[in-house]
């Protein structure tokens, strides 16, 4: 029991951690040394206060250091052991045997610390500086006098001026919002917290003078998220200010997946890539990589963005003819009605592609099937056929099976596109019965650019025509385990229609040759396919040269008329290393060669259809 409390602790603070990765808590409070409303100087209330805000960095004013009315204690300190934060301390003046002044608690540790005298005529004040990798973070307790708080702006101005990344400023300004030292200070600033929500005093707080702002000139890559003013009525007389904001991510990191391509018909090709961090997107591209156009996805006027899969279109393309692209992604830190703000752009190397010309009577493809997520069987296929020039890639079915979430699909994915270089050879990606499964599998739709927007449908590859079919799952509609939630008849009926429309279009019968690719075999398959009295009558007499499928983790080879079949049936192998096979296609003018090899390269077929 208690290491299974431990592991649930473990993964949800995994998940926290990672969901603040691009965020930053900025803290203020003016703590009275640790003395609340009831009189009683109380550390670890304090760090309570700020252990529940969760924030990187706290500004803190009124603090004691070694004074006798502190019991010689070193405030900050006390704090930071409860807080496990690292402590730095500003004495603005000598105070009862000690100093007494401000402070920051920082999650990190600081490049540097700076310090700086402010003026004061009833006490001296002081600012301190934490310069992080990413922002800077200051803390200040401004004087009770106008005057001095606007010539502590002027030299803070001065101070911030060199400032080359966003910097940021918090305390106790004792200043409200209308006053001549609040405008002043916008002019320079922009006010980060709410100003129209107060701080003091604690109990039913009236007045607003606690305020975390942050410097115009550097304001860049970051958004404020939100703002709040935490309910603490007795810890201080002051209540607690904490502001979140988005910050950006680095170039580098924003792109998830390397781009690949999908759906090469009509003139056209689809580009698509997934990024870490939700991004406004373009692709550039022209047949020189100095002189590009830029593609985006419109829709309905409103440019699609502020999402993390990108789903580009290239139209207007020649056959023929070679193109270079890279896909661009600009950060959204923030979107909202009327205010948004970007963050950093990251671009890809640069790819190549070529569309099909439609009288070209050669080509070379590769099919792989029944992967089910095993990338050490993917990696050894891909090895046997890294010296061949293919022109695009098919993935026959239940390749990226049972997928249960977003991160688990785009994962494989990712391997399957990368590992045929997919951003520069289109990949076609057909259901087996196993796609079909699992919580994501409607999302997994997502990923693809399917031929048609459907499952199923046919395109040229040249004089060649090639036709997939979708056989849903594997049992029937009805079957307990599928809840009520499928209709696969309609989908399969569906196809009836479509198939009897492609046997008869021109596309089809003017083709120099003509594949048929779908996962379950119609023929030779030990269960009966749930399609043959739908679509074997059609078959019959249709003039494909070859059968492609896969599904029973078993390599077969059919030839013609052998179990009634009126083309070569070749069936693909399984996901163990033993039984994984991987199809390649050779159309060279009027003939047609199928291979099938194994993980060790070994031709298990070599047959010309």
């Amino acid at each position: 029991m208690k290491k299974t409390l431990f592991l649930a602790v473990t993964a949800l603070l995994t998940l926290s951690s990672a969901q603040a990765q691009n965020t930053l808590r900025l803290m203020t409070y003016n703590i009275k040394n640790a003395n609340g409303m009831d009189n009683v100087q109380n550390f670890q209330r304090v760090a309570n206060v700020i252990n529940n805000a969760c924030p990187d960095a706290v500004a803190i004013q009124e603090l004691d250091s070694m004074t006798n009315r502190s019991g010689k204690t070193y405030v900050l300190g006390e704090i930071a052991e409860r807080t496990q934060m690292h402590a730095y301390f500003a004495p603005a003046i000598d105070y009862d045997g000690g100093k007494y002044g401000i402070g920051l608690l920082t999650k990190q540790t600081p490049i540097r610390i700076q310090t700086m005298a402010l003026p004061g005529r009833e006490e001296a004040r002081a600012l301190i500086m934490a310069e992080f990798e990413d922002y800077i973070y200051c803390c200040t307790h401004l004087s009770l006098t106008e005057e001095d708080r606007m010539t502590s702006l002027e030299m803070i101005k001065n101070f911030a001026a060199s400032a080359k990344k966003p910097f940021f400023l918090a305390g106790d300004m004792n200043a409200e919002p209308q006053s001549d030292f609040i405008k002043g200070l916008q002019k320079d600033f922009q006010i980060l917290s709410n100003p129209k929500v107060p701080t003091f005093p604690a109990p039913k707080p009236e007045e607003t003078l606690d305020y975390i702002v942050t410097l115009k000139n550097n304001a860049k890559g970051f958004a404020a998220i939100s703002s709040k003013v935490q309910d603490e009525p007795v810890a201080s007389d002051h209540r607690p200010l904490v502001v979140t904001l988005r910050t950006a991510e680095k170039a580098e990191k924003i792109f998830r997946t390397k781009p690949y391509l999908q759906n090469p018909v009509g003139n056209g090709i689809t580009v698509m890539w997934e990024t870490t961090v939700p991004a406004y997107c373009w692709v550039e591209y022209g047949t020189d990589s100095t002189q590009l156009q830029r593609a985006r996805t419109i829709m309905d006027g409103q440019a699609v963005c502020n999402n993390k899969l990108h789903k580009i279109r290239l139209d207007g393309l020649q056959p023929g003819q070679k193109y270079y692209y890279r896909v661009c992604s600009q950060e959204i830190l923030r979107y909202q009605a009327y205010n948004k703000v970007f963050g950093n752009t990251a671009q890809s190397e640069f790819s190549e592609f070529t569309l099909p010309a439609p009288d070209s009577d050669n080509f070379t493809a590769v099919v792989f099937n029944d992967l089910h997520q095993h990338p050490k069987t993917f990696r050894a296929l891909c090895q046997q056929i890294q010296d061949i020039d293919y022109d695009f890639v098919v993935f026959n079915g239940d390749c990226v099976d049972d997928p249960a979430s977003h991160e688990q699909a785009t994962a494989f994915i990712s391997e399957l596109t990368e590992g045929v270089h997919g951003d520069c050879v289109p990949t076609f990606f057909m259901r087996g019965n196993h796609e079909i499964r699992n919580a994501y599998s409607i999302g997994l739709r997502d990923h693809y650019d399917y031929v048609g927007n459907k499952t199923y449908g046919s395109f040229n590859w040249g004089d060649t025509r090639i036709v997939m079919l979708d056989c849903g799952e594997d049992k029937p509609d009805d079957h307990w385990v599928y809840y009520g939630l499928n209709d696969f008849t309609r989908l399969r009926n569906e196809q009836v229609d479509f198939l009897k429309k492609e046997l008869a279009s021109r596309e089809f019968k003017k083709a120099e040759k003509r594949i048929l690719i779908h996962h379950i075999p119609l023929y030779g398959n030990d269960y009966k396919n749930l399609c043959e009295d739908l679509w074997k009558p059609l078959l019959k007499k249709a003039p494909f040269n070859v059968s492609l499928n896969a599904h029973t983790h078993e390599y077969a080879y059919h030839p013609k008329g052998k179990l009634d079949n009126n083309f070569p049936v070749i069936v693909g192998g399984g996901y163990d290393m033993d039984s994984a096979t991987v199809m390649v296609i050779e159309k060279k003018k009027g003939e047609l060669r199928i291979k099938v090899l194994n993980t060790k390269g070994e031709i298990l077929l070599n047959i010309t259809v």
